[in-house]
């Protein structure tokens, strides 16, 4: 019981020298907030997690909804005869898309499509078989080697993709041994590259993105319990079951966010698919980079760029109801 004689709070009436403490509960919670060890209002609190978030929505705005915005509004314009904007409303860059053209419909726009979404999935799982291995090899290694074999791996990103795939195109190239022991197995003909083709492109595409998919998995087998793994061997598990019900589990946080690093981006590769695959592999990323560049369709390239967001978003959905989830 609390004597009020003594209180010295300017919220509580003085109706009786006694007071019910569960009384005053509701009182206090109803203005007052605990965070942190300290006795908040809620005002103060709304207005600091505001203030905490105005920065993180101000940056989706300006770098997301903005540049979406203007896409959108982009797509529904028209392209002069000499390449210049006309801002009369029309849908045809996105009949154009689906294949309606002035000579009939042509499925050659939505070819592309597949391919890149293709191509993408194709080096995402290229990834994620070859990451395994190479991040559990260097986790189980000293702590010296696996700062060395880290770094490694991160060299890739201080080069520019460019130069990469220039040093493919050396590499792949007639004289050097990759094209010798192809052509004596009549792979090729003699005297021929291994380039442009689906070998060289995904060797490019792997060997850019490897880095992206095998850091996120490093960073979660790392923190692997070891100790169930070897119950679950003491148990008679296969290695299948082992990886299925031990190591995917724990490592699955790393697994999405490398499988969400590699996928978007590989869709959109127009690099290295330009040098090493040549037209064969002409993916959406080439087509709207020749839209914005030499070909000065500016609407229509705007309308590519929301096919190709719209195709990330439908693989990102496919990929969490597929049951991965972090």
């Amino acid at each position: 019981m609390y004597d009020l004689s003594e209180s010295t709070s300017p919220h509580v009436s003085v109706s009786s020298s006694r007071v019910n403490p569960a009384e005053m509960e509701p009182e206090f919670a109803s203005g007052l907030l605990t965070w942190y060890g300290g006795i908040h209002r809620r005002r103060d609190l709304r207005m600091r997690g505001t203030l905490f978030l105005s920065l993180g929505l101000l940056w989706l705005f300006v770098f997301l909804a903005l540049p979406t915005t203007g896409l959108i509004f982009l797509s529904l314009a028209s392209r002069g005869n000499f390449g210049d904007l006309h801002w009369t409303w029309t849908l045809d860059n996105y009949r154009r898309l689906l294949g309606f053209g002035l000579f009939g419909w042509s499925p050659d726009y939505l070819v592309i499509l597949a391919r890149s979404l293709w191509v993408g999935l194709v080096t995402t799982v290229l990834c994620v078989l070859l990451g395994y291995p190479l991040t559990f090899f260097i986790a189980t290694r000293g702590p010296r080697w696996r700062t060395w074999l880290l770094f490694l791996v991160m060299i890739p990103f201080w080069t520019n993709i460019v130069v990469r795939a220039y040093a493919w195109l050396f590499i792949l190239s007639p004289a050097l041994p990759p094209a010798r022991i192809a052509a004596f197995f009549n792979f090729i003909p003699p005297g021929t590259a291994l380039f442009p083709g689906s070998v060289a492109t995904f060797l490019g595409m792997v060997s850019t993105f490897l880095p992206f998919m095998a850091l996120p998995l490093y960073a979660s087998i790392e923190r692997l319990d070891w100790e169930l793994l070897e119950a679950a061997r003491d148990l008679y598990a296969s290695s299948v079951q082992v990886f299925h019900w031990v190591i995917l589990p724990q490592t699955r946080p790393g697994l999405t966010v490398g499988v969400i690093l590699t996928f978007i981006p590989a869709m959109a590769m127009f690099v290295v698919t330009d040098l090493l695959g040549g037209s064969r592999y002409m993916l959406i990323g080439n087509l709207i980079q020749n839209q914005f560049g030499q070909g000065r369709d500016w609407p229509f390239g705007a309308a590519l760029c929301l096919a190709l967001m719209a195709l990330t978003m439908v693989g990102l959905i496919s990929y969490r109801r597929g049951g991965v989830r972090p």
